[in-house]
Parts: C-alpha cells; structure tokens; sequence
C-alpha cells in the first residue's frame, strides 16, 4: 500500500468517527427532550444505552466476520453510515418510546460495524505504527461529540428545536456516506492467508489478552458514555445550570476530551503506554472527586467537566492499541474485544438513568468513579498478562510496554 493509499484511507475512517462522534454528542442534551417527546422518565429514556448497545454488540460481533472474509470493506463502512444517517434523522419523529427503542436498536447495528471496522481497517494500514494514528482516529471521535452539543445549543438559541438540531447534524453526515461508499483501496489484514486451524491456534493463544482487553473497555466506554450524556442532567436536576448552559457544559467535556485526544497523538509517540495510563487515571479520577466533594458548585462542575474530558482521552485508543499489538489482530479478534465497549456502552449509562430516578442526581459522578477505578485495575492485569506472553511466545509482541 502506497503512502498516499494510506493516507486517503485514513481521512476516510477519520470522517466516519466524526460522524460517530456526531451521533453520540447530542444523545446527552436531547435525552429530557426525548424524554417529553415519547412520555418517560428518566429512568426509562435510560434503556436507550441497553438497546442501542444490544445492536452495537449484535454488529461489533458480525462485523469480524464480515470484515475479515470479503474485500470490498470500504463499502461495508459506507453502507452502515447510510443506515446511522438515516436513523439519526429518524430519531426526533419517534412518537412513544417503543418506536424509539427500536430506531435506537436498528442504529446500534451500523455503530458497531464503524466502530470495529475504523479501528480495525487502521491498525491493519499502518501495523505497528498505529498507535499515533489510533489516537488521532479517538480525537476525531471527539471533535464531533464535541460539536453535536455545541450546534445543538446554537439551534436553540436561533429559535430552532432539537429536532432541527438532529437535521442539521444528520446533513452534515451526508458527504461521509458518499465518501466512504467509493473510496478504493480497502487494506487487507496481515493474517489472511492462515488456514483455519491457524486461526483457532491464534484466536486460543490470544484468548486471555482478548478477555482483559474486553474488560478494560466496558469499565472504560461505561465511564465516558455516561459522563458525557448525564452530565446534561445531572447539571439541570441539581439546578446548577440552564438548559442552554448544560449543553456548553456538555460540549465543555467534549471539547476537552477532544484536546485531550489531539494531545495523545505525538505522546504515543514518545511515552509508553503504561506512562500515558498511569497519568490519565491519576487525573480523571482526582477530577471526579473534585466534583463529588464540591456537588453544588457549577465552577467547580466546569472544571472537574473539563479535567475528567481530558484525562479521559487517551484510555481507549492507548488501551486498545497495547492489546491488539500483543497478539495478531484478525478483524474477527478485534470485533470480540470491541464487544467491550458495546457491553460498557449498556451497563453503566442505564443503571445510572436508574440511579438517577430512584437515588437522586448526585450518583452519577460516584458511579463513574468506580467504572474508572476497575478500569485502572484491568489494565494493570492487562499488563501482567502482555509481560507473561512476551515471556513465553516472544514474538507476539508488538509495542513496548
């Protein structure tokens, strides 16, 4: 593959996670307008994450399969953001919530196909110079969860609704569709040529870098889709905001988060993947704790917001990376340790909705808090479990730990 093959791909899959990253950025702030629209609580607007990540999983886990046996993989990615764009333009017409649960579940399907195929289709163009360009995918990823709150309180503030928001954004998403569906050149994974028994022979030794690895995206993705899209509420039920301001508030997290991920692309290239996930635990969680010891100040919010968006940043793309560098990463491999971040898209955003409802807003942060803090302790295991492998099988190492 030529440098400029490389290149055009990666602005390709760059464009599809901003689109994803559009998509999940307005969840937060329409969640009480979603809520009025289909006549439910909190609580129950919450089973969104459930169904939505039910379909996330269900296309995480066909995708490998689908990915790793045909070639025209491009299409694969084009096609599944047709379906989101259609679906996130569907979204505000929902008229009970029934109708929207299944709209959320139809669109859970594509999100997994992009989520694994971006990830997967750019570690196989660069190999083990992906790092860098993992990073730079997450911070793209930001870039739109940044924007979606940001163009949903402007639509607000020019006199428009959320469905208008939901349109524009749904617009914006359109030249992606028709970028992806006829970009050439779709890599091909290093491991195709291996028979099946190969396969199985990899899929067993990578088994416990697969589990951990799951592990230590469901505490993680838990932590950031609920941060993200509760902290409209928690903002507005505690009565420390508007709704004008919870949505900047929400893009506050966003945007950080955002800078955060520009930040993690040339500190992957210099700093080891334990060093940047040492510091970013260490300072999301002394951020979470600002807030929880000072829950009714909104400056403190905006600054424990802005900490947790930027510490939170490089923990997906660096964890996921250190993984899929142990072992060799078939499309079918990544797709099963990606179900981690669709199972932790679920869990945690629904039991917190519950939480909510029942035990007040001030659960959220202390919720999150202990999703980080298992994450941390997963990837300490992670990292016992690399150092035994490189120990016993050399050459499947990768990066540096």
């Amino acid at each position: 593959m030529t440098q400029k093959e490389k290149l055009r791909n990666t602005i390709g899959y760059y464009l599809i996670f901003i689109s994803l990253g559009l998509g999940m950025g307005i969840t937060g702030p329409a969640l009480p307008s979603l809520a009025k629209q289909t006549g439910s609580t909190l609580g129950a607007i919450g089973s969104m994450f459930l169904v939505g990540s039910l379909g996330g999983m269900l296309g995480t886990a066909i995708s490998g399969r689908i990915l790793d046996r045909i070639s025209q993989r491009h299409l694969v990615l084009g096609i599944s953001q047709l379906i989101t764009t259609v679906v996130l333009a569907a979204t505000p017409l929902a008229g009970n919530l029934w109708v929207l649960l299944v709209i959320v579940f139809l669109n859970g399907f594509p999100l997994g196909m992009i989520n694994n195929g971006a990830n997967t289709l750019l570690m196989w163009t660069h190999g083990e110079k992906a790092g860098p360009y993992i990073n730079g995918l997450h911070f793209f990823f930001g870039l739109g969860a940044f924007l979606a709150p940001t163009v949903y309180a402007q639509v607000l503030n020019w006199g428009g609704t959320y469905q208008h928001a939901y349109w524009a954004l749904t617009a914006i998403t359109v030249p992606v569709v028709l970028f992806m569906m006829f970009l050439p050149g779709s890599p091909e994974h290093p491991h195709q040529h291996e028979d099946e028994a190969q396969t199985q022979d990899n899929l067993r030794a990578a088994l416990p870098i697969i589990i951990v690895g799951m592990l230590f995206l469901f505490f993680y993705v838990g932590s950031e889709i609920t941060f993200g899209n509760w902290i409209y509420t928690y903002a507005t039920t505690l009565n420390l905001a508007n709704v004008t301001t919870a949505a900047y508030l929400t893009s506050g997290f966003w945007l950080f988060f955002t800078i955060g991920r520009a930040i993690s692309v040339p500190v992957a290239v210099r700093f080891k993947p334990t060093q940047i996930l040492t510091v970013a635990f260490v300072g999301a969680l002394a951020a979470l704790m600002l807030a929880i010891l000072a829950p009714q100040s909104l400056t403190v919010l905006w600054v424990a917001s802005a900490a947790v968006g930027f510490f939170m940043a490089p923990i997906w793309a660096t964890g996921y990376n250190f993984a899929g560098q142990s072992i060799k990463l078939t499309a079918t491999i990544s797709s099963i340790i990606i179900l981690g971040d669709s199972l932790g898209a679920v869990v945690l955003p629904w039991l917190t909705g519950l939480a909510i409802e029942r035990f007040g807003a001030h659960t959220m942060p202390w919720l999150v808090f202990s999703s980080l803090m298992l994450n941390a302790l997963v990837f300490g295991v992670m990292l016992l479990q690399r150092r035994k492998m490189i120990t016993s099988v050399p050459e499947t190492s990768g990066a540096s730990s």
